[in-house]
């Protein structure tokens, strides 16, 4: 699923390693960056980061707030920074394929084959595993991602 966040990046013009702050105010995320391309990349980072956790603890990912509505809600949090007064951008996020370039450790799953089939796969020198896995990604159509 991809979604489209709205993000707000304001630069603190002072000769920090990171002088641009970063809050997207629908997953309530703060980050930095050390450059405006920089900030826009963490944002991104960040949003997969969450709304995948978010997907494993079963929780919904919030429908992107419109313009006036992000603004309202980054003006609540004005405390330490002002974001409203920052540059506000879209950030897009393919949840999917971000889960997909992050997402690589294995998982363990018991699959049941023949005593015969396994018997020729063992002779065969055959790895199972990298078949298992080169067919499920056959199956459902996936490219795999490095």
């Amino acid at each position: 699923m991809k979604q489209v966040y709205p993000t707000f990046i304001v630069n603190t013009n002072d000769n920090s390693e990171h002088p641009f702050l970063v809050c997207v105010p629908d997953l309530e995320i703060f980050t930095e960056g050390n450059s405006l391309a920089d900030a826009i990349e963490m944002a991104r980072d960040a949003i997969g980061l969450t709304g995948i956790s978010m997907e494993d603890h079963g929780e919904e990912l919030p429908i992107p707030s419109k313009q006036e509505v992000a603004l309202e809600k980054v003006k609540q949090d004005t405390d330490i920074v002002d974001f409203s007064k920052g540059i506000l951008t879209y950030v897009d996020v393919d949840f999917s394929e971000y889960r997909r370039k992050v997402d690589t450790k294995t998982v363990r799953r018991n699959v049941a084959l023949p005593s015969w089939l396994n018997y020729e796969a063992d002779q065969a020198g055959v790895n199972v595993s990298r078949i298992l896995q080169e067919a499920l990604m056959s199956t459902l159509k996936l490219e795999k991602r490095i």
